[in-house]
C-alpha cells in the first residue's frame, strides 16, 4: 500500500472477492522505498525452501488495467528477486512482460495455478486448468507467493485485480 494512504483506499475483501488498486501516482510502500505504487498479499505461514508449491485462485483484471504484476513467487538469485511474475500488459497476461500466456485477458474471471518444484527447479503456469508455460527458476533458497497489484513498466494510470478462492497448497508425491 502507498504509506500516505489508509488501506481501505487501495484495498477491499468484500464477499470472498479480494479487490485491490493502485494509481501510478501513487507513493511506494514507505517513505524510503523505491518501490513502485503495489497493493498486494504475501500470503504468510507458506515460506518454503524445498518441495512442491501450488498457489491457485480465480483472477479478474478489468479492462484498461497495464504494466502491473498481479501475481508472483518471490524469492531468486541477483539480480533478481522474483522467480515468475505474472504481469498484465494491454489485455494480456505474461511471464514477466514476455512471453505472452494467454491474450485477451480483460473483463473475465480466469483460475491461475503456479506450481513450483524446487528440487526440479522449474515452475509451471495453469490458466483455465491448461498449461500455457513452463520456466526454470532463478536460484534462492526460500520463497513465497503474492497476489495484488504491483506497478511495472509502462503501467496505466489506474491499475486493479480482483482475487477469490486463493489457496496455497504443498503437494505430497507418492512414496
Amino acid at each position: 500500500m502507498p504509506y500516505d494512504v489508509p488501506v481501505t483506499e487501495r484495498y477491499s475483501f468484500i464477499d470472498g472477492v479480494h479487490k485491490f488498486w493502485v494509481y501510478s501516482t501513487d507513493k511506494p510502500l514507505s517513505q524510503n522505498s523505491t518501490t513502485r505504487p503495489r497493493s498486494e498479499i504475501r500470503i504468510r505461514g507458506y515460506d518454503y525452501s524445498s518441495g512442491v508449491w501450488q498457489f491457485q485462485g480465480h483472477g479478474f483484471v478489468p479492462y484498461g488495467t497495464s504494466g502491473v504484476c498481479i501475481m508472483q513467487v518471490f524469492g531468486a538469485d541477483p539480480p533478481r528477486e522474483t522467480t515468475l511474475m505474472v504481469g498484465a500488459y494491454n489485455g494480456t497476461l505474461s511471464y514477466y512482460r514476455a512471453p505472452i500466456l494467454v491474450p485477451n485477458i480483460w473483463g473475465r474471471w480466469f483460475q491461475l495455478n503456479v506450481i513450483h518444484n524446487v528440487e526440479a527447479s522449474n515452475v509451471k503456469v495453469y490458466l483455465d486448468g491448461i498449461q500455457v508455460y513452463e520456466a526454470t527458476r532463478h536460484g534462492d533458497h526460500s520463497h513465497y507467493f503474492k497476489f495484488g497489484v504491483y506497478t511495472q513498466d509502462d503501467p496505466s494510470y489506474y491499475m486493479e485485480s480482483q482475487w477469490r478462492g486463493v489457496r496455497v497448497l504443498k503437494m505430497v508425491h507418492p512414496c
